[in-house]
Formats: structure tokens, C-alpha cells, sequence
């Protein structure tokens, strides 16, 4: 049985990018490691990944455009002989989607929390001022061509 797009309407145009990136975070529903996201500051979140076992050199965090990926990989020490393996040495990987503008400003690692911090830069304000130009000319002969559409003496004619 095929699977029926989410987007499927003809009305819903051009949400390809919006299907693949909701595809994307369902198949990365697994619950491992749980994660906390909180807010620090007025524009600071911070993302807590209870990674307990790995080290840094076993975390790698990745930003491809808008899709922040953590992945953890413990390697295998061949020296330690396990009588009882209740501890999961187990690789995963976590993803989430950014907002725009949203920067990643830092990571660390401590007693098994790995934080990664993020700042939304506060957008200034754009102002800018458009120029008006006079509907009238001096000149009634003179004759623009725009696109598809030609202003001749005043009247409107259509290519």
C-alpha cells in the first residue's frame, strides 16, 4: 500500500520542501536521549541532551541549513570484559528543524548533558522610503512598453 502525500491538494503548491522536512523529524521520532529545550534569556533557547556514557570525541553536532543533527557513536574498548552489559552502548541520532535566522552560538559537555546553545538575532526594523512619480507627463505622446501591456496617448492596449 503506497503511502498518501500529506500535501496532496492541487491548491497546495510548491510544500514539497515542507513534506520531505516533516518525513524527515517522523522518522527521527525515537525517544533516545531525551532532551529538554528551555528558554534562556529574551532571545537565548538552549538544547539539553542527557548523553551519559559519551564523550565529546563520541558527539557530533552538524548544521545543515535549518536541520541542526546531534549524533553520538561510543567506539569499542577490546581491553574491557563485560560479565553483566546493562548499559547500552548504543549510537543515535537526533535531529531538529531551525527557524530561520536562528544561530547555533556553542555547545559543551558536562556530567553526561550535552548543551547547545541558540540565540534568535533580534531583526532591526526596515525602513525604506519609496519615491512617488506624477501620473501625468508634459510629454501625452510619449509611449512605455511594460511586459505584455503598451500606454499610447493615454489609453491602455493589451499585446
Amino acid at each position: 500500500m503506497s503511502r498518501m502525500p500529506l500535501f496532496n491538494s492541487p491548491l497546495l503548491l510548491g510544500f514539497d520542501h515542507l513534506e520531505r522536512t516533516l518525513d524527515r523529524l517522523a522518522k527521527n521520532a525515537e525517544g533516545y536521549p531525551p532532551y529538554n529545550i528551555e528558554k534562556i534569556g529574551e532571545n537565548g533557547l538552549r538544547i539539553t541532551l542527557a548523553v551519559a556514557g559519551f564523550t565529546s570525541d563520541d558527539l557530533a553536532i552538524e548544521l545543515v541549513e535549518n536541520q541542526l543533527t546531534v549524533r553520538g557513536r561510543q567506539g569499542e574498548d577490546p581491553d574491557r570484559v563485560f560479565l553483566h552489559r546493562g548499559i547500552a552502548a548504543r549510537q543515535f541520532q537526533r535531529a531538529f528543524m531551525l527557524a530561520d535566522g536562528i544561530e547555533v552560538t556553542g555547545a559543551r559537555l558536562d556530567n553526561g548533558l550535552l548543551e547547545i546553545d541558540l540565540v534568535r538575532p533580534v531583526a532591526e526594523p526596515r525602513v525604506r522610503t519609496i519615491r512617488i512619480e506624477s501620473g501625468r507627463t508634459d510629454d501625452s505622446n510619449q509611449t512605455i512598453d511594460i511586459a505584455a501591456r503598451r500606454v499610447s496617448g493615454g489609453r491602455a492596449q493589451v499585446r
